[in-house]
């Protein structure tokens, strides 16, 4: 029997499906695709986890006010929230922003090795490993801009319960991992330089309580206990626009820094 999940609960399936069949699944796709419940709390928890990483730690770049986004396994977004007084009070732009980051790092993470949006810069440049990744997988603009945007940010805002799509390839998405279940979804953060976005999302998702990357065996290209790190080694050199990062997985620095660079030297190790 399939098993059927909706963005927080479960929802009624097709008609040929018993009701008790249906009231007895644990919301968990063939092959694996978990739902928006694997998130458990963390779903109503967004927007509290977000301003708690803003009031806590200067993360760099602007100071902006944030945008963030929860999608589960199967790529379904599961909240939307913003950091501000009020959904005006950060850039409009990143709301799909982070909803694009948390689906790049959720549809290129597995269940042992996370990749972070912050990671992919460099690759999918012209000569890079994945060059060319950025255009393979558009948002869907029918989810991305529809309804009223008066719920923009709330638990009625429309992208929730859809699979929004896009590749981001700056820093801000990061997978999630449960402590028990694993791999259970992602986190995009957008509304400041790409760099301070990273560092919020790593806050953000330690807050979340859903960075138990050491716990379950997942590596990345960073390695240590920072294993979906950015990485800072690119080298710029005269007159070319793009560097060379040693690596492969390098992240340009920022402007302005304000110490986001810095900062992801010290954000805490995951669980």
């Amino acid at each position: 029997m399939k098993r059927y999940c909706g963005s927080s609960s479960l929802i009624t399936a097709l008609a040929a499906v018993p009701l008790m069949a249906v009231i007895s699944a644990t919301c968990t796709w063939a092959g694996g695709l978990s739902g928006c419940n694997a998130l458990g709390g963390a779903v109503g928890q967004l927007r509290t986890a977000l301003i708690k990483t803003l009031d806590e730690k200067a993360s760099g770049g602007l100071g902006n006010q944030m945008w963030g986004t929860l999608v589960a396994r199967d790529g379904t977004v599961c909240a939307v929230a913003f950091s501000g007084s009020d959904a005006g009070a950060q850039w409009l732009l990143s709301r799909v922003i982070s909803a694009q980051k948390a689906n790049t790092a959720n549809g290129l993470s597995v269940s042992n090795f996370a990749i972070s949006t912050g990671n992919l810069y460099s690759a999918v440049n012209p000569g890079g490993s994945l060059y060319g990744l950025q255009f393979s997988n558009p948002v869907d603009p029918q989810v991305a801009y529809q309804g009223l945007a008066k719920f923009f940010g709330t638990p009625k805002d429309p992208m929730d319960g859809n699979r929004i799509g896009g590749v981001n390839v700056f820093g801000g998405g990061l997978a999630l991992y449960d402590k028990s279940l694993g791999m259970v979804g992602a986190i995009g953060v957008s509304g400041d330089t790409s760099c301070a976005d990273h560092n919020v999302a790593w806050l953000t998702r330690a807050n979340l309580k859903l960075d138990f990357l050491s716990t379950n065996g997942v590596a990345g290209v960073a390695g240590g206990s920072r294993p979906d790190n950015i990485i800072y080694d690119i080298t710029n050199a005269s007159g070319l626009q793009i560097g060379t990062s040693a690596s492969g997985f390098g992240h340009p620095t920022c402007t302005p820094d304000n110490g986001s660079q810095a900062d992801s030297l010290t954000l805490p190790a995951v669980e």
